[in-house]
């Protein structure tokens, strides 16, 4: 195609199309596809015209933008684009380019066109050549829109989001859960003219405040209220020893906090006008609104000043206990890309347990309507679990299940002649339970699921199956005398060898392995060399046979039975050789005459009570080593993540290194100071040590 055939073409569109937005009413296509039959063009040249026409068309009118003329322009592309027109993405490269030019308070004006018409992008002609396009148009509006200032905007893009993909859609289930690790919540140093105040307010409003005393918080409250949000932030560093230990120490103090803190409408009300100052709360709006004015925000406050007051305020105490029972589900539930080393022991397991059981009584607690509360939120987190099951699974589809409101057989009465018909409907189907669930249910019941029914059933017989292999029916191997029984009857000298039991492969072969297991023979020296297997197993039959009649002349009038393993070892004797004999082996001299009462002297007289160091010990030697505690922490088995721990407690060295041998010697069991001498003496740190340990 020349340059003026396109020039020419695109000319005739674009007028086509401005002669349909000057018609009063909705446009047709019926002129445009007039004038698309004339044009002498391959369809796919015709549909590259089209989409450059409607595009200069929309740029020409962008100078004066108007909502009405860009309605009437989408809807003309949207019927071009079903009539094969032109390409099946124009209307949504429409909207792109409208949401680039225009202002985001327009861009909120124009955006129901795009909310208006999720069933027309889900059809199958827009879906899979739309939805990328429409993916980044979306996402590039969420980065200009603010979260704070653009709540509303921001909540209506997901939302068409969520109506428009799939619920299948892995690009937006987040499979491998990851954590926003950039969402940090920072929190100041301590306020001295904070304390200075509450100390000055207290002289002079002492019966107002002695209700409060119990109430005030601390910096050290503050301190450890606010750090638990990065733990909320990256729940996967409490699978570690140390912050697990700071964890579970910050959370008990501010649950602790929380219980005693009552919240009371008679408080203190000049508190709560200076928090009204603080954080710029217009009261004549709020008289208007009648008092009911719900606040929003986007981030927390972490002001010190300000905590008092929000460890009373219900809805933040809502905000963080359900932070906790959001953390404590995700810890102790099963997540296929958890790593392997993230699991709670027993004792962790106990104490999220007892954990969670407070926070729903706190939640109880918590007016108004704390009991309605607190089972929509176990409500919710069942759900959760059974979301993240799905995930597990792979993020199957989900096939709905066809229900209905007839029984199997049931009168239906024709609209036509109005005669009654007796018609048969089948049951709905049940949905199939996915091998997952069956495997873990089947497991938390000790079960085993193989996938074939006979299966199932043998590996269920037992509930332990190495204990039902190591039962006595399992135990299928003979007694030596019901092997050997046929082949001590034939060494009489008449039974020719060939015809022997002795010289068949196959009973050679068996005779070694059970000899093996049930014979001490197998073991013993002899001096004559093995030539051949049968002559062997000969020489072993004359020895069983001599046993079985000693065993048989020490009770003559018992009747000989089989001896098991442990028996034989006790009654039977090894054949006298030349090595047994010997009353001394060389390099081994006799067993001399000691009694065991004097063995047992000697050993405790050179045993030494193992003293492990004390706590004082170790206090003057912090003090000695100063810094060089860093040095001595890998040998005690502390790893860079612990010693930073150590560093961030505290900034005095004497105190780090207190606190790491403190650890140490609450759980190691070798904490002597032998031990740690030597250790010492590896790091050339023994001078540290004298006259301390």
């Amino acid at each position: 195609m020349e340059i003026f055939d396109f020039e020419k073409t695109r000319c005739s569109f674009l007028d086509s199309i401005s002669e349909a937005l000057k018609l009063g009413g909705p446009p047709t296509i019926s002129e445009l596809l007039s004038v698309n039959n004339t044009a002498h063009l391959g369809e796919a040249d015709k549909k590259a015209v089209w989409d450059q026409a409607f595009r200069d068309r929309f740029l020409s009118d962008s100078s004066n933008f108007s909502i009405p003329l860009f309605e009437k322009l989408l809807q003309l592309s949207l019927d071009c684009a079903v009539a094969l027109v032109c390409s099946p993405t124009l209307p949504v490269i429409l909207l792109t380019d409208a949401f680039d030019i225009l202002s985001l308070e327009k861009c909120e004006e124009i955006f129901y066109m795009v909310e208006m018409k999720v069933a027309i992008w889900k059809q199958e002609l827009f879906f899979n050549q739309c939805k990328n396009t429409l993916l980044r148009l979306c996402n590039d509006l969420l980065r200009r829109l603010s979260r704070s200032q653009n709540t509303v905007f921001c909540g209506r893009i997901l939302l068409f989001l969520a109506k428009f993909f799939p619920f299948s859609e892995r690009s937006g289930l987040n499979v491998v859960s990851e954590f926003n690790l950039d969402n940090l919540t920072t929190f100041g140093a301590k306020d001295e003219s904070y304390a200075a105040d509450i100390s000055a307010n207290s002289e002079k409003h002492k019966d107002a405040m002695e209700v409060e005393e119990s109430l005030s918080s601390d910096y050290n409250l503050y301190k450890k209220f606010w750090s638990l949000q990065d733990f909320f932030r990256n729940p996967n560093q409490c699978y570690t020893k140390i912050p697990w230990k700071t964890f579970c120490l910050h959370t008990s103090d501010v649950l602790s906090a929380f219980s005693t803190i009552k919240l009371d409408e008679r408080r203190n009300r000049s508190k709560w006008d200076e928090a009204d100052v603080a954080l710029n709360i217009d009261m004549n709006e709020t008289s208007m609104n009648g008092g009911n004015v719900q606040q929003y925000f986007a981030k927390y406050l972490t002001s010190q000043n300000l905590l008092e007051l929000q460890l009373g305020d219900s809805n933040f105490r809502r905000y963080i206990l359900l932070q906790f029972l959001i953390m404590f589900q995700y810890l102790d539930s099963p997540v296929k890309f958890k790593h392997e080393t993230h699991k709670l022991n027993e004792e962790q397991t106990t104490w999220v347990s007892e954990a969670i059981d407070q926070v729903y009584r706190l939640l109880k607690d918590t007016p108004p309507d704390g009991a309605s509360f607190v089972q929509s939120i176990r409500h919710i987190l069942k759900r959760e679990e059974l979301w993240s099951n799905w995930k597990n699974d792979g993020c199957p589809e989900f096939r709905p299940s066809i229900t209905s409101s007839t029984t199997d057989n049931d009168t239906i009465k024709d609209g036509t002649n109005g005669e009654k018909k007796t018609i048969v409907v089948g049951r709905p189907r049940r949905l199939k339970r996915s091998l997952g669930d069956q495997i873990r249910e089947a497991s938390k019941r000790n079960k085993c699921i193989i996938g074939n029914a006979e299966m199932n059933r043998l590996w269920n017989l037992c509930p332990d199956n190495m204990a039902a292999c190591r039962s006595k029916d399992r135990d299928f191997l003979p007694t030596l005398e019901n092997y050997f029984e046929e082949a001590i009857e034939q060494l009489d000298p008449s039974v020719e060898s060939q015809y022997k039991r002795v010289s068949e492969a196959n009973f050679g072969w068996r005779a070694l392995r059970l000899l093996a297991r049930r014979s001490l023979h197998f073991f013993t020296h002899g001096n004559t060399p093995i030539t051949r297997l049968p002559d062997y197993l000969e020489t072993h039959v004359r020895k069983l046979a001599k046993d079985m009649q000693q065993s048989a002349n020490a009770l003559p009038n018992v009747k000989p039975e089989p001896v098991d393993d442990a028996g034989e070892v006790e009654q039977m004797e090894p054949e006298a050789d030349p090595v047994s004999n010997n009353s001394e082996i060389e390099g081994v001299p006799e067993e001399t005459n000691v009694k065991p009462d004097e063995m047992e002297e000697e050993e405790s007289t050179e045993k030494k009570p193992v003293l492990c160091c004390t706590m004082d010990q170790l206090t003057r030697l912090a003090k000695q080593i100063g810094t060089n505690w860093k040095l001595l922490a890998p040998k005690l088995g502390f790893g860079p993540d612990e010693v930073e721990y150590f560093e961030s407690e505290t900034n005095e060295v004497e105190i780090q290194a207190k606190k790491m041998f403190q650890i140490w010697l609450e759980n190691e069991a070798d904490a002597t100071p032998e031990n740690l001498l030597y250790t010492l003496e590896g790091l050339g740190m023994l001078d540290s040590a004298q006259g301390i340990l």
